[in-house]
């Protein structure tokens, strides 16, 4: 096998698909790109045992065709020092000795057999299917994907959860702690359906999303998923199990509702925050008419810390502790000027909602209190 390909247009899909490989592989064919020579078209998989990635880049002077892996790190450290120029691969089809020439020298080492590397399973007859534009899902990955959780004893918290209806696409995400609920009506599904995307795959779309255009296509069965967009196509085994009712925890009435602009309120939780106890993060809002009175205080090392800022607000006094580092990272993601309080009582959960939705777009975040000890 022989072809040309462009070093920069080479290396920048393999940097791309290179995210998905394991530092420690129990497999060592999944340390290696994937290289399928057909026609004009190289195609590139790179794999850990849970997900995969696949790009393809035009290639030119083809001398036959075939299946070989190289290893990934030979082929990303040594592309990366070469600057733009035409390369030429040369595989010897039976020892799969690998020879890349370039303008002043060459690279030499040994490749894999191709066959060896795992196959990935199709889907499912009947599998479901949903069309969704790349800055959608973009937006649905990036609003939730930080509330998910990392516990090996509920791993269907360990992901984002699709909720599929005929009217509507809800993603959410929850560690137990904070929920953040996402609804997009434009994107809606045949039939009611769901599925949980792990936080890697989801992780790589974040990635690699920003950089495509039109719609994606996301196949799916019980076990795994296709996500195919214009560059490349991410599958991706499915975590298995029932995500829990998260509407059940959304506190219905909440007669404490709070006004108050996010970077203002943001920029003093940091502030405060910094004198709260490390361990517990709590801290403490207590909200009267028109102001919020922001403390923290870490008795060990006698310090504290008090802030107030201006609201809008008519309720009655009330007093309520978050973990504040969830409280800052709830309002980091919510893309709104002005953020919305509903509160209830020092012990039900809180809602922060954005004081104005996007167009089809409703978004939802719960966070937990703490408790107070006054």
């Amino acid at each position: 096998m022989k072809f040309v390909v462009s070093s920069s247009a080479l290396s920048s899909h393999l940097q791309v698909v290179s995210r998905v490989i394991a530092s420690k592989s129990t497999i060592p064919v999944l340390d290696c790109f994937l290289f399928e020579l057909h026609d004009n078209l190289l195609k590139i998989t790179a794999a850990d045992s849970e997900t995969r990635m696949i790009t393809s880049v035009e290639v030119h002077d083809v001398e036959g065709e075939g299946v070989f892996a190289i290893p990934s790190k030979n082929l990303l450290d040594s592309l990366k020092e070469l600057p733009e120029q035409p390369i030429t691969f040369d595989i010897n089809d039976e020892s799969f000795e690998v020879f890349i020439y370039y303008e002043n020298g060459k690279y030499n080492f040994i490749a894999q057999n191709g066959e060896e590397y795992p196959q990935s399973k199709p889907l499912k007859e009947g599998a479901a299917r949903i069309e969704i534009s790349a800055e959608e899902l973009l937006s649905g990955i990036s609003r939730t994907l930080f509330a998910s959780a990392e516990d090996e004893l509920r791993p269907v918290m360990n992901g984002i959860f699709f909720d599929i209806s005929e009217s509507e696409t809800t993603f959410v995400a929850s560690d137990g702690h904070k929920l953040v609920r996402f609804k997009n009506y434009s994107v809606k599904g045949n039939e009611a359906t769901s599925f949980i995307l792990p936080k890697k795959p989801a992780n790589l779309l974040k990635t690699v999303l920003p950089k495509e255009s039109g719609r994606v296509t996301i196949g799916f069965d019980d076990n795994n998923a296709y996500i195919s967009m214009e560059h490349i196509v991410i599958i991706s085994r499915l975590i298995e199990g029932r995500y829990p009712n998260y509407n059940s925890v959304i506190p219905k009435e909440n007669p404490y509702r709070v006004t108050i602009d996010r970077v203002l309120c943001l920029n003093a939780l940091k502030r405060v925050s910094v004198f709260s106890n490390p361990s517990s993060s709590l801290i403490k809002l207590q909200v009267s008419e028109n102001s919020i009175f922001i403390s923290a205080q870490d008795i060990d090392f006698s310090t504290s810390a008090e802030e107030t800022v201006a609201c809008i607000y008519d309720g009655d006094p009330i007093s309520i502790g978050f973990k504040g580092t969830f409280l800052i990272e709830i309002m980091n993601n919510i893309p709104s000027a002005e953020v919305v309080f509903e509160l209830a009582d020092p012990s039900r959960a809180g809602l922060i909602l954005p004081s104005e939705n996007e167009q089809d777009e409703d978004l939802l975040m719960l966070l937990m209190p703490m408790m107070l000890n006054d």
